[in-house]
């Protein structure tokens, strides 16, 4: 697999992309934020996401590039994304041991190694990938774990 730098990470030649289930979060969240002064027209941060989702469904792509992504929308984008949680750790990390995979979490060892250096779209796309494949401790034996350390704010990675 090809490697390329990207802010000062190594990672896959993926290029980067939002998923359209991120748009829609993004937009929910932004609907209670700026809540619609009249009850029909957009307020600004949802119409910039609300025109990128209206392309991506005409178009049926369930993803779009981030490279060209309208500025003011990636903005608002990245507002939603701060509130999410940062990353999939759940304080059992078998990377540490040798798996190449780390069955706590479901991310690589180059991931857990190199979260910090990762920009927002990139995390964002292993979290899609671990949530698909779901087969991480996260998102079965310790998913109550998970949500209790999240609830209590405590650092992780």
């Amino acid at each position: 697999m090809k490697t390329s730098h990207i802010m000062g990470a190594e990672q896959s030649a993926e290029p980067e992309r939002i998923h359209i289930t991120d748009i829609e979060s993004a937009l929910n969240w932004l609907r209670l934020q700026y809540p619609s002064a009249d009850g029909i027209s957009l307020a600004r941060p949802l119409h910039q996401l609300a025109e990128v989702y209206a392309l991506m469904v005409y178009y049926q792509q369930e993803w779009v590039a981030a490279h060209g992504f309208p500025t003011e929308a990636m903005h608002f984008w990245l507002d939603w994304y701060a509130t999410t949680p940062d990353t999939p750790c759940i304080a059992i990390c078998s990377t540490a041991q040798g798996d190449a995979v780390c069955k706590g979490c479901g991310r690589t060892e180059f991931e857990v190694q190199d979260w910090q250096a990762l920009n927002p779209v990139a995390k964002r796309m292993i979290w899609r990938r671990i949530s698909q494949e779901g087969t991480a401790w996260r998102f079965n034996k310790y998913a109550e774990r998970a949500v209790e350390r999240q609830r209590h704010g405590q650092a992780q990675d």
